[in-house]
């Protein structure tokens, strides 16, 4: 199999040759003629004519025959020349995808002047950077996954082996405690799977008419019930039908996430404001609390898989449920927005769905 730099080497010289034989052609059957015209009536006997014009021709055959020769052994210096600073990226592509391939992406090339080859170059840059990042999030999962399995899976090992041993007696709250840790290990993986499914764009949705009011209103009168709610103000902003074309099951979902992480903030002694509103295009939900509040930094942080922000308490949540219902909310076309003043000042969280039907997300 012939390399690019032989092929290019083959091809400046096969112009070269080709630009070479032409001119020695053109030169041979159209000089005589041109010198027989220039020899026309300066006194010359056919004879004496016809001896110039062959001294003529062997002295131009000698002279093609040396700047062929010399034009051909420059063509080849120029074109091995050229075919090596051309082929040197492709070479250098070369290297650096075996690298990628052996799990190295972090080998920079540097992008030679040709537009073409720096746009390839531009491109493998790209790409090992994207599958560094993709590796560096696989690591980081791996161990956010069994960072947050640890906990609960300890605590069922310590009480099923106390059980054992005799040390814990099987009462109604040892058992209820091993039912919350299995709970949580199901939460977690349900979530996960979830999550899996958002960012692999195969989470399926079972779209339908859906009143946006009515679903807000039925999330909070289930959580105004949670004994976490105990001396929460609710206010609701529901009273007019909004309706949309969602998963009723997604969006409830989301709601039931943003409420309970709303009720989480305030701690069982603040205000929870619910708002649905309409325009003709989209329809919103805000959840506003009067809670701890976020930092600048986190507002964003927050819909990072696993982060659960610098005040969590160990055992509250798994750390995706804002993940999650982001991507449950661009699967609907729309967007999870957080805003905050700060620590202290409460959180408002924003869910925004389009109003026209749109098509069911994979």
């Amino acid at each position: 199999m012939s390399s690019v730099r032989n092929r290019l080497v083959v091809s400046h010289l096969a112009v070269a040759l080709v630009g070479a034989a032409t001119t020695v052609l053109v030169v041979v059957l159209e000089a005589p003629a041109q010198f027989d015209r220039g020899m026309n009536g300066r006194g010359m006997g056919m004879g004496q004519q016809g001896a110039y014009r062959d001294l003529f021709m062997s002295a131009l055959r000698d002279a093609l025959l040396i700047g062929s020769v010399a034009a051909l052994v420059i063509a080849i210096v120029a074109a091995w020349v050229i075919a090596v600073r051309l082929a040197r990226p492709i070479e250098d592509v070369r290297r650096a995808t075996r690298a990628i391939r052996g799990g190295d992406y972090d080998l920079q090339i540097s992008a030679p002047r040709e537009v073409e080859l720096a746009d390839l170059v531009g491109d493998v840059n790209a790409m090992a950077h994207q599958l560094r990042e993709v590796e560096s999030e696989r690591v980081r999962l791996l161990g956010d996954v069994a960072h947050e399995m640890r906990t609960p899976l300890t605590v069922l090992t310590g009480r099923v082996e106390g059980l054992q041993d005799g040390v814990f007696t099987a009462d109604p709250e040892l058992l209820a405690g091993l039912g919350a840790e299995l709970r949580r290990l199901q939460r977690l993986a349900d979530d996960l799977g979830t999550l899996s499914r958002v960012e692999e764009r195969r989470l399926i949705l079972e779209k339908a008419p859906v009143d946006l009011a009515e679903l807000a209103r039925i999330a909070v009168d289930r959580f105004d019930a949670d004994p976490r709610a105990r001396g929460v103000q609710w206010r609701v902003n529901a009273s007019e039908p909004v309706e949309v074309d969602a998963d009723v099951q997604r969006l409830g979902q989301v709601l039931d996430n943003l409420l309970s992480n709303a009720l989480r903030a305030v701690a069982g002694d603040g205000q929870i404001s619910v708002e649905v509103g309409a325009d003709a295009a989209t329809a919103t939900v805000s959840v506003t609390d009067t809670g701890a509040g976020i930092t600048a930094d986190e507002v964003e942080r927050i819909f990072e898989r696993f982060y659960r922000g610098r005040d969590a308490r160990p055992g509250e949540g798994t750390g995706v449920g804002l993940s999650v219902s982001r991507g449950i909310a661009e699967a609907h076309g729309g967007s999870l927005v957080a805003e905050s003043a700060g620590l202290g000042h409460g959180a408002r969280f924003t869910l925004t769905v389009p109003r026209e039907p749109t098509p069911a997300h994979r």
